[in-house]
């Protein structure tokens, strides 16, 4: 099938539309989870539980569904998770009880597992475009900006319509978002091909044979940070912002979108930069710049005594409101950049099985946000601390950035001395020679 620019120009501007839908929708418990934990009195961690199990559906659900993309096109796949979690959003008023919520918010996950969907459908398309593909991976990317969405918008319309009516107005978005998709939408390159030559789809213990490779879990550790942290985040601080700044609803809403828009719309850049400079430079930077931000974010409000010549001298160390928000905004735009570079790898390694590992990777990277912000809360609960979700955040990327330079550097000491100086992707010698030459 040969494919042409208009053909591709429409299937990533209208995946990058829907993406944007699904995740403003993923991350909707970040506003009405602040409604809901007031009239059912929840603690922080039965309100982490609630913001989080969204992100339990939407990251274990994503390997099964990126399989299915490989298997029959993400132009369906697509569009029939979008009604799924369309369908569950719109009964969460039904729901009069926390483990109802619950059950309701994991088919509202669904929307998140649209994102290995996407990724692999958008993937086929620039698949002999290797110059240009990780832009476009890095564009759909900037679906995050949904949550920025959800952060900026949704108060508005609880505080209007109450958190019942702006679930619904959300349902109602995003079911016809999934009928658009379908319509004006075409079935992937890759698909058509297959079936022109009436082959059957991979099984999905082939599609799964890369999943063996460590390399694979690598990535994924980097994903449940630059993905999993921002998802976390991006639930959290409005939580954050409330209980140490003692601010409004809206205004927590508003700042977190600072964080969150930046964290999404320079995607496309982390994306550029990675066709350009090397995904492995990015990344470098990417776990730098965060630990450097995390250090300062992690330190706790304290009270100090001196005693001084003439007697005690009390003085307090604080962070700004100000200087807080300025360096969330650092934090979230290097965490798009690094969301990128991670991404940028997958089709070039694994060009035949991107649904399967990006599922993975993708897969891993949600459980992060499932997993961080259920810890952020048990540790307010136990600590007392609020930066000790900082602290925590600090010790991942610190375990993230160690092991990735291990490994880099266990490649590069392998390698033969006439090979020169390090290329572009130097594990791809690992994985298949001719691409690295």
């Amino acid at each position: 099938m040969k494919i042409v620019s208009s053909d591709q120009v429409r299937a990533l501007t209208i995946s990058t539309l829907a993406f944007t839908i699904c995740f403003a929708v993923w991350t909707i418990f970040a506003i009405i989870g602040l409604q809901i934990r007031t009239e059912l009195n929840l603690s922080d961690t039965q309100f982490g539980i609630l913001v989080a199990t969204p992100v339990l559906t939407g990251s274990l659900s994503r390997l099964l569904l990126g399989i299915w993309t490989d298997q029959y096109g993400g132009r369906l796949v697509f569009s029939l998770t979008m009604l799924a979690s369309a369908f569950s959003t719109f009964l969460l008023p039904m729901a009069n009880s926390y483990l109802l919520l619950l059950v309701a918010a994991l088919g509202v996950g669904l929307a998140g597992g649209s994102f290995a969907v996407g990724i692999a459908y958008v993937a086929q398309w620039y698949t002999h475009d290797q110059k240009s593909q990780g832009t476009a991976l890095g564009i759909f990317g900037m679906g995050n900006a949904g949550a920025a969405i959800t952060n900026f918008g949704a108060p508005f319309l609880v505080v209007a319509l109450g958190w019942q009516q702006a679930a619904q107005v959300y349902a109602v978005i995003l079911a016809i978002t999934a009928v658009l998709f379908f319509l004006f939408t075409k079935d992937d390159p890759h698909l058509v091909e297959r079936r022109e030559k009436g082959e059957k789809p991979r099984g999905i213990l082939e599609q799964m044979q890369p999943l063996k490779n460590i390399q694979v879990w690598r990535f994924s550790m980097y994903y449940f940070f630059v993905f999993g942290a921002f998802v976390s985040l991006a639930l959290w601080l409005p939580r954050y912002y409330v209980g140490t700044y003692d601010l409004s609803i809206t205004t927590a809403g508003m700042l977190t979108a600072a964080y969150a828009l930046p964290g999404s719309i320079f995607r496309a850049l982390g994306g550029y930069l990675s066709d350009r400079f090397g995904a492995r430079s990015v990344m470098y930077w990417t776990f730098s710049m965060s630990l450097v931000c995390l250090f300062f974010l992690s330190y706790p409000m304290t009270d100090y005594v001196v005693q001084g010549i003439k007697g005690p001298i009390t003085f307090s160390l604080e962070i700004p409101l100000e200087i807080f928000v300025c360096l969330t905004v650092i934090l979230g735009f290097f965490m798009s950049l690094g969301k990128a570079a991670v991404y940028k790898h997958i089709p070039v390694y694994y060009p035949e099985h991107v649904g399967s590992v990006g599922g993975m990777v993708g897969l891993i990277g949600g459980l992060g946000g499932f997993c961080l912000p259920i810890a952020f809360g048990v540790m307010n609960d136990w600590i007392g601390i609020w930066t000790s979700c900082f602290m925590l955040l600090f010790l991942l990327t610190a375990i993230a950035t160690i092991w990735m330079h291990i490994a880099i550097t266990a490649m590069e000491s392998r390698k033969n001395p006439q090979n020169g100086t390090a290329r572009y992707l130097p594990e791809l010698d690992e994985i298949n020679p001719k691409l690295s030459k």
